[in-house]
């Protein structure tokens, strides 16, 4: 008897509509909010001297923070 190889080829999977839909949205709300959230709290609490640098610096690492976090979605 000879043995047959079938290769069976599944469908690649839809994700479900939440992933492909509200995951999506709720991410970038997420991501915006923590954004300017961070961004403004940097320029309210402007102490003497750091000028620039820290907002900046602030907005810098918020938008990394959100990066990571959110990145694969």
């Amino acid at each position: 008897k000879e043995a047959m190889d079938i290769d069976i080829q599944s469908k690649p999977s839809q994700p479900h509509w939440y992933e492909r839909y509200v995951q999506p949205c709720v991410a970038e709300l997420l991501g915006s909010g923590l954004f300017i959230f961070i961004g403004c709290l940097s320029v309210i609490e402007d102490a003497e001297g750091t000028g620039r640098l820290q907002p900046a610096l602030a907005h810098g690492l918020a938008l990394g923070l959100t990066i990571a976090i959110l990145g694969d979605i």
